[in-house]
Parts: structure tokens; sequence; C-alpha cells
């Protein structure tokens, strides 16, 4: 089995370590003897998104993401079909931003994609912290980094997951991200993936089983250090020890 990833814009859309996202995707592939293809599309490519079975779309400054909007407009009703027809994405910071109607800076307004009923305003403080969110996807919690300006109000939309600790998507509202089909649109950096191996796996096996129909399954992969390393985490920003059912049960 195979599965292609598209990279979108990582001339500009390269901050935090999104790299690292597309080397967790590919290696996780790989150690089960499955095949990865990366496509980096650069600024101006055309993409054929029916070719794709993920894409990621990372992060960057305000200035980079207002250079990426133009060709985001391009490609807008593709990504969007792609999106629907259950295509599976992985957004970070600015690509978190970039698929909802629009971001507005301290200077102007940059326009989304409007595949998210989501809004993003600038204030001066930044949010920035490390961070540690239970979502009711996952019997894991997933932590990240948070660096972001920008306010993002998810309207309806169901968030990515609850904030046990840092500040999520305004600061005040205690969620983070966006979960929208196969869509997980976030603020976690680090790079997220090879912090959550279990992230990582989620989109991975949506995305086989939206090509290969849905009895695929992912084999289990020898997983102890990198759980240790997420559980160090969760356990470093604890006041006390949780019992994980409980604490995903209180904050759903």
């Amino acid at each position: 089995m195979k599965l292609t990833i598209g990279h979108l814009y990582p001339d500009l859309l390269n901050l935090y370590g999104d790299r690292g996202n597309i080397q967790c995707f590919r290696k996780r592939l790989e150690w089960r003897g499955m095949e990865a293809e990366v496509i980096p599309f650069l600024s101006g490519d055309s993409i054929d998104f029916s070719k794709l079975d993920i894409v990621l779309l990372g992060g960057g400054s305000d200035r980079e993401q207002e250079i990426v909007c133009n060709y985001l407009k391009d490609i807008q009703t593709d990504f969007q079909s792609f999106v629907e027809k259950d295509g599976v994405v992985l957004a970070v910071c600015g690509g978190y931003q970039l698929l909802g109607k629009y971001y507005k800076t301290d200077k102007k307004t940059i326009e989304g994609l409007s595949i998210l009923d989501i809004t993003t305003e600038w204030q001066p403080e930044r949010l920035i912290r490390n961070i540690v969110l239970n979502s009711p996807l996952f019997d894991t919690p997933v932590v990240g980094f948070e660096n972001h300006g920008g306010r993002t109000y998810i309207g309806n939309h169901t968030p990515f997951g609850k904030v046990f600790y840092g500040l999520g998507n305004t600061g005040k509202s205690g969620y983070e991200g966006v979960v929208y089909k196969n869509v997980i649109a976030t603020y976690l950096h680090g790079p997220l993936l090879p912090k959550n191996p279990h992230v990582c796996d989620y989109l991975l096996e949506r995305a086989l089983k939206r090509k290969y129909g849905p009895d695929v399954t992912l084999p289990s992969l020898p997983d102890e250090l990198e759980h240790k390393a997420n559980q160090y985490i969760v356990d470093r920003y604890s006041d006390k020890k949780y019992i994980l059912k409980e604490t995903i049960k209180r904050h759903t």
C-alpha cells in the first residue's frame, strides 16, 4: 500500500519544524512496510489534489501567509473539494488560520480559504507556552508547543481538544484547534506528530481507509519511548497524577 503526501508551500510555510511532521508520516508508513511518496508544492506550482492522500499546510509569518493567500485563491475550489471528499489534512498554525474565512492582523485582513467557518484576529500579546490537550479522539493526551498572536474563533466547529495546560485558540475558551471531517487544524508545533505518534497514526489510518477501504488497519509499532516522552511532558505540567479516562471524561 502507498500514500501520497502533499506538502504545500514549504518554501514559505516552514516554521517550527513542520518538515518533522512530513518525516513522521513517512517513517511510520515505511516501518510498516508501506510506501510513502512526498510531493513538495512550491509557490506557484499547480496542484492535482486527486493524486494526494494527505495534505500538510504548515505555519509561517503574517507576511508569508499573505503571500501564500494569493496562491491559495487559485486552488480554493479543488482544496475544498478534497476536504469535503474526506481527504486527510493537517494544518498547523498559519495553515490553520488560512483554512478559515480571514485572519485580521494589526495592519490588514488576510483572506482565507473559507473551508472552515472560523475567523482569526491578531492581538499584541502572543500566546507562547507548552500545551497539553485531552482529545476525545485519543486515549493518550496530545502535547505540543504553541506560539501565536492570532486568536481563532471556531464557532460551531468541534475543537481538537480541551486544554489541560496551556492557552489554546483564544487564551480564554479552554479549547484548542478544530476537527472537521478528516482535517485536524491546530496551533500545536514541536513538531506535533513525532511527539504524538497516536495522532500521526490516526491520520494515516484515515487516509488508508479512504483509499483502500474501511477494513484497513495499521499494525502496531513498538512506541514505548515515544509514549514515555509524551507522558513525561504530561506529568511535568500536571499538579497531580490523573487517571486518563477520568480526565478525558471530565473535559468532554
